[in-house]
């Protein structure tokens, strides 16, 4: 049995969604016989600091978004010398970077859609590529912020008006086809799963709304474009240097038949652990029970102390 402290919340736009992951981690290890204290994180770091006196022997992060998975708190965590789970500072910070996530990805040989970084006001005034394109944050998750500009919408202005995720923008070439997503344990990636959004796109709700998704595991796509799935997310996994369990994601352009092109769009470091969640889907598709999952990871806690 372990004294494990399981951070939850945060302060990022991913807050409800990180609430309901470390609501289940807390009852799925308390279940198997750790002694867990769930610590509900908010804006003031003293009293986190606080809640973590006396240390803990293992935090389990089940923050999402900026400030819990950009390698923020696992630089406290580092100076503290409690180990955490999932990926360190580096791995942590470079995935949240969909930038310098990118470089990295490209440099390993790995596929990545045509895109720039932009200033966002200047969507204002004309398309920075041509339609159909995404806009995306630099370092948001589960979709937070995401657009999509098609040929003839006239979203384009309202997006730049609205946006407030900081003076840049990332711009991509949109890729047709379908959504696609690999789990990563340590060195095995456990499946390829596809997902097919109720409405259209993979937003925020699609995500983690009851019902928002229809998820196909196994994907029923061709099996060369399955194994190379596979390969990928495990190699993006260690082009970035995670720790524990990632989840890589793509999309599968197969409209012009299979195999198709395949396009990985990036890594989460710190998958959700909701009910709707996918990393705790395919897990259970091989036969490892929410509860065993969330055990593994602690075996799998570190820090650099």
């Amino acid at each position: 049995m372990s004294r494990v402290a399981v951070l939850y919340g945060g302060i990022s736009a991913e807050r409800e969604v990180s609430l309901v992951s470390g609501a289940q981690v807390v009852q799925a290890l308390r279940g198997i016989g750790h002694q867990v204290t769930g610590i509900e994180v908010g804006a003031d770091l003293r009293a986190l600091l606080a809640a973590l006196d006396p240390a803990p022997d293992v935090v389990f992060n089940a923050l999402h978004g900026r400030f819990g998975e950009d390698g923020t708190i696992q630089g406290v965590l580092d100076w503290l010398g409690i180990p955490y789970t999932h990926s360190g500072v580096r791995a942590s910070a470079l995935a949240m970077d969909k930038p310098a996530a990118k470089a990295v990805f490209a440099a390993a040989g790995l596929p990545v859609p045509e895109g720039r970084v932009v200033p966002a006001a200047t969507l204002t005034d004309a398309d920075p590529m041509p339609r159909p394109y995404v806009v995306k944050p630099l370092n948001e998750g589960s979709s937070v912020g995401v657009a999509i500009i098609r040929a003839g919408d006239n979203r384009r202005e309202r997006v730049a008006r609205e946006w407030r995720f900081g003076p840049d923008a990332i711009v991509e070439e949109y890729v047709p086809g379908r959504e696609l997503t690999v789990g990563v344990m340590g060195d095995l990636p456990l499946a390829v799963t596809e997902i097919a959004p109720r409405d259209g796109f993979y937003d925020y709700d699609a995500k983690y709304a009851p019902g928002g998704s229809r998820h196909v595991i196994p994907a029923g796509v061709h099996p060369a474009a399955y194994g190379a799935a596979l390969e990928m997310a495990l190699a993006a996994h260690r082009a970035l240097g995670c720790r524990g369990a990632s989840r890589a994601d793509f999309r599968y352009d197969d409209t012009a038949g299979e195999p198709g092109r395949l396009v990985l769009l990036e890594v989460n470091t710190q998958p959700g652990l909701t009910p709707t969640s996918l990393l705790p889907e395919q897990a259970a598709h091989r036969g490892i029970a929410f509860p065993r999952l969330c055990d593994w990871m602690l075996e799998q806690a570190a820090c650099r102390a």
